[in-house]
């Protein structure tokens, strides 16, 4: 038999808005006016949320936390093309997908000051608690993605992630699984370069983390994540699909993290001042303000306004955090399992025992 060639690939690259604002007509979603202002807002909402966190976490008022300063097109541009309906599965670094779906500020600044109430999602989100052991969440989502398709749910799952999860098995068994049954989930990867102070060249020898998908069967994408209307775009006909019976879709959105890791961590120690400088010149909301005021849409006065409006936001959900009564120690098992066993019985009653009403 002569040698033939039987398959080859191609992995699509989408960016829409550059570094100075400029974008691409022919690419650009339909989005009005007001959509372009509400993304606005809430990429400073998030960076507004994103500043107080830190400070909090050096006055010592919350714990470790993990900036996401930088990300935020990833995490906006997404979430704004999501129903409702749809199933988010979060890691721990998606702050922004949070407040783009209406999740309270109060309830996040919550988790990280270490009460699990503040993973208690409202009845009328479908996202699931923060996970931050990386990639083990990705079955969960194809889990997820399974049960809507045996149940004929027309709704999209979306797993976000890090460039770090790629190396983990679970990311392989749930994008294999996602693939033999053509499941309605799309998988998001905050490629932000770093996996704590591993770099992405550590991590695979792929050009692209988005042809991972074709050995898996399924469309992989790259783009630009701090074009955040290239990261709607993407997202928008990959939910689409997904909702119409179309399948999965991988989609890699090229960012940087411009802070540490976590708290915990100090990235000047394996980075050079020199890359960082570089990608706040790439900066998601720098650029979509130049966008904006070339529009007319964005002024001094304006984004004053916004910055104004986000740090009454998150003045408020601080003093609601710190104003919430403690969790009674007992609470702790309310949701660990179905059933308590004898020990747990014990520890929850006797040596916990409920407070009087």
């Amino acid at each position: 038999m002569p040698e033939e060639t039987i398959a080859t690939f191609t992995v699509r690259s989408l960016r829409i808005l550059d570094e100075r604002g400029k974008a691409d007509e022919a690419l650009m979603p339909p989005l009005s006016e007001a959509d372009i202002r509400q993304m606005y807002e809430l990429l400073v909402l998030t960076r507004t949320y994103d500043e107080r966190a830190l400070a909090l976490q050096r006055e010592g008022r919350i714990g470790t936390y993990p900036p996401v300063k930088g990300q935020e097109a990833v995490q906006v541009g997404s979430a704004c093309a999501l129903f409702p309906t749809d199933w988010v599965v979060p890691s721990f670094r998606e702050m922004g997908v949070h407040f783009t779906l209406g999740y309270p500020l109060d309830l996040m600044f919550r988790y990280w000051a270490g009460d699990e109430r503040g993973l208690v999602t409202p009845a009328n989100l479908n996202i699931l608690p923060i996970c931050v052991s990386v990639g083990t969440h990705i079955p969960h989502a194809v889990g997820i993605a399974m049960a809507a398709k045996y149940r004929r749910d027309p709704v999209a799952v979306v797993a976000y992630f890090g460039d770090g999860a790629t190396s983990k098995g679970d990311f392989h068994e749930g994008f294999n699984m996602a693939g033999v049954f053509q499941l309605p989930v799309v998988f998001i990867c905050q490629n932000n370069q770093w996996a704590i102070s591993i770099p992405l060249k550590g991590q695979t020898a792929s050009r692209t983390l988005a042809q991972k998908a074709i050995a898996y069967g399924f469309d992989g994408v790259q783009v630009d994540g701090n074009d955040v209307f290239a990261v709607y775009r993407a997202t928008k006909d990959a939910v689409e699909k997904a909702r119409s019976g179309g399948g999965p879709t991988f989609i890699e959105c090229l960012t940087y993290r411009v802070a540490d890791h976590t708290t915990s961590d100090d990235a000047s120690r394996y980075r050079s001042p020199e890359e960082v400088a570089a990608w706040r010149e790439k900066d998601p909301i720098l650029r979509l303000e130049r966008y904006m005021s070339g529009r007319g849409l964005w002024d001094e006065g304006y984004g004053a306004e916004v910055k104004r409006k986000a740090t009454r936001a998150v003045d408020e959900a601080v003093k609601a955090m710190e104003s919430a009564a403690p969790p009674e120690p007992g609470e702790m098992f309310e949701h660990v399992s179905a059933t308590l066993g004898q020990r747990q019985e014990k520890q929850r009653f006797v040596d916990h025992p409920p407070a009087p009403s």
